[in-house]
């Protein structure tokens, strides 16, 4: 599990709370609680999230929740890295068929599927067109989610501002009638409250964690893409590496010992 999403969203909540508590006490929380604003702002901004989505993508994109808070299953740049020139040194003393052999320990299905590829003698064109198609439907696929929260961050403030108005409309005709001013301006209020908790509380930073678990497994699946190339060419293991490890950051190139085994407490 990456804490980090979830730490932020948990520490989110106790900023807010402290910041009602320690102004109102504990009993101003009420205040804050308003269902024809919860309704108005988290329903209304669901509502045009749909119309911009199918059903079934709507539907999954709730799934991005859970993903924003798990570890990448591709692991880590420097961990592809190792795994290629382990194939690349198995290639290089065995042959490239004994990576058929090898294929079979690999949970991974774009690196077992291009290892396989490799193997049956494929035009290295055809392997990196295959490979580079897979690559770009993984990224479309991440971008039905990454974009059903971006549109709900873009949506929540505008439904507040709806709700808002709604408020005032509803307040500025009743002036006659004080006992309306204050629950019309609540939620007037409140919507607006909502509406940025939505955009920058959950909406926002799920989606740009989204696109960085995104980032990191085009970044692995590209070195994969690359190393196997580089084995179906007959490279070097120790070119391989050197031409791997310029995906990584200068500082975490050393986590890669010689020979592509991972430095004791290396980090991709």
């Amino acid at each position: 599990m990456d804490i980090a999403t979830l730490a932020g969203i948990v520490a989110g909540l106790v900023m807010v709370l402290f910041g009602i508590v320690s102004s109102g006490g504990v009993a101003a929380l009420g205040n804050f609680i308003d269902v024809p604003s919860v309704i108005i702002t988290i329903g209304g901004s669901l509502t045009s999230v749909l119309s911009m989505n199918k059903i079934k993508d709507f539907t999954g994109a709730f799934g991005g929740f859970g993903l924003a808070i798990k570890e990448p299953s591709v692991g880590n740049p420097a961990d592809a890295i190792t795994q290629i020139i382990n194939l690349a040194n198995i290639s290089r003393k065995e042959g490239i068929l004994a990576l058929e052999e090898a294929a079979n320990g690999i949970d991974d299905e774009f690196l077992k599927k291009g290892v396989n590829l490799v193997v049956d003698g494929t035009d290295p064109e055809l392997v990196r067109a295959i490979l580079e198609t897979d690559l770009d439907c993984l990224q479309d696929r991440h971008q039905v989610k990454i974009k059903f929260f971006s549109d709900w961050a873009a949506m929540g403030p505008a439904w507040g501002m709806i709700g808002t108005l709604v408020g005032l409309v509803n307040m500025l005709k009743n002036l006659t009638d004080s006992s309306t001013i204050g629950p019309n301006m609540a939620v007037a209020l409140l919507t607006t409250l909502y509406g940025s908790l939505i955009a920058n509380w959950i909406a926002t930073p799920i989606a740009t964690k989204l696109g960085v678990n995104d980032a990191q497994e085009v970044v692995v699946k590209s070195i994969i893409l690359e190393g196997l190339l580089s084995i179906q060419a007959g490279e070097n293991p120790r070119v391989i590496e050197e031409k791997l490890k310029s995906f990584l950051a200068p500082s975490a190139r050393n986590s890669i010992s010689e020979g592509g085994e991972a430095a004791a407490g290396g980090e991709g």
